[in-house]
């Protein structure tokens, strides 16, 4: 029990992303948030490099939950995920979310989206 209240420091989002509301049919949003809970609360809290994963993992999950685009972004990216037989399964999905979500900021950080009232 110590070690969730220390892991939760480190992911201020977690009630939010936990209490994500979607619909029956989003297998993947359904996993997504799964995944999150599992890779969070199996780290190993003297690690500073997995502290870090973790952190950053609250951020991408926090935007999937925040950002239409980016969820979509990551849905179709997800879809091509392929996992070697000798990787470990979680932290290869855990990288690739995380690469998945440093590609889509570099992007949108070099488009300007220019809003249209009508």
């Amino acid at each position: 029990m110590r070690n969730n209240k220390k892991v939760l420091k480190y992911c201020p989002n977690f009630h939010k992303i936990v209490n994500f509301e979607y619909s029956e049919d989003d297998y993947i949003s359904a996993r997504l948030i799964s995944v999150y809970q599992e890779y969070i609360f199996s780290i190993d809290l003297s690690n500073q490099e997995q502290i870090n994963i973790i952190e950053i993992l609250d951020k991408t999950i926090t935007k999937y939950i925040d950002d239409y685009f980016f969820r979509k972004e990551m849905k179709n990216s997800l879809k091509e995920l392929k996992i070697k037989k000798d990787e470990n399964i979680m932290q290869s999905i855990v990288n690739y979310i995380i690469k998945t979500y440093s590609r889509y900021e570099e992007d949108f950080t070099r488009n300007i989206y220019i809003s249209r009232w009508i």
